[in-house]
């Protein structure tokens, strides 16, 4: 191993992904450039890691060199994705705090529908636990404040400007 290899990093997530139980892409973020920089490249990868991990029974995968967290919940698979010495707990945290995140935003209901209907909350909770491959948050409660902020931001920003618009 290369000394660089070793050395510590805070960029421990190298990809994130939400799959439906046949495989395709709801939701992607990569925050390795180098790692699978076309899109071709990156659904491939996907497609493998699917295949490997639909019928297992298991919570990790070893691919292509790198460590795999997931997770299946009714008809949906999320996935962490890590260098092959990232701590296996760490990448955990990352999808437990993802999964009871939405959950409580979603009220429950982690399914392909409503992360599809609600897809611009789902790419806010993701970008509250991950910026640029480092773990922000692994408080699910905190993800959840933080989003809710946002979004009720937001629509306070749009009611203003509806008001004024109507002047």
């Amino acid at each position: 191993l290369s000394k660089a290899s070793i050395e510590p990093s805070l960029y421990t997530v190298k990809a994130i992904f939400i799959l439906d139980n046949d495989g395709n892409r709801l939701l992607s973020k990569y925050y390795d450039a180098e790692l699978y920089p076309s899109m071709k490249e990156q659904k491939n990868f996907e497609k493998n890691v699917f295949n490997k991990t639909q019928k297992a029974d298991n919570e990790i995968a070893f691919l292509e060199g790198l460590t795999i967290v997931y997770k299946s919940s009714i008809d949906l698979f999320f996935y962490v994705v890590g260098s092959a010495q990232e701590n296996e707990l760490m990448l955990m945290a990352v999808l437990n705090c993802l999964f009871e995140s939405l959950s409580q935003i979603l009220r429950k209901n982690v399914e392909r529908r409503c992360v599809l209907d609600n897809l611009d909350g789902v790419f806010l909770v993701v970008d509250e636990i991950i910026d640029g491959g480092v773990i922000l948050e692994s408080d699910p409660q905190q993800v959840v404040e933080k989003v809710n902020y946002k979004v009720s931001a937001q629509k306070q920003m749009q009611m203003q400007a509806l008001c004024v618009s109507r002047w």
